[in-house]
């Protein structure tokens, strides 16, 4: 199983045009990706291709979270999703 943390860099935090984009990149991907707030059991993440999850996380503008999935390609995968969670969506 592979991990890494992301530090939410959008000013509104992990809501509506942000979690949107991160979900349409995370279903893109042939592989589950979870996400859960740091600190959270492993069993308490959410599929992170579901926007609903997504916003009911409650990740804020500086919040950290923990995405984690399994399988080939699995290291570029959230290497890629690291980066467009540490961008701030909201100002492009």
């Amino acid at each position: 199983m592979s991990e890494r943390t992301a530090t939410i860099a959008s000013r509104v935090g992990l809501h509506a045009r942000p979690a949107s984009i991160f979900a349409a990149a995370v279903g893109e991907l042939p592989i589950e990706v979870t996400i859960a707030m740091e600190g959270e059991p492993a069993e308490d993440a959410m599929d992170a291709s579901s926007i609903l999850s997504l916003m009911s996380l409650g990740a804020a503008n500086g919040d950290v979270v923990v995405l984690r999935a399994e399988g080939d390609g699995a290291d570029e995968a959230l290497e890629s999703l690291v980066k467009i969670l540490e961008t701030d969506l909201d100002a492009e």
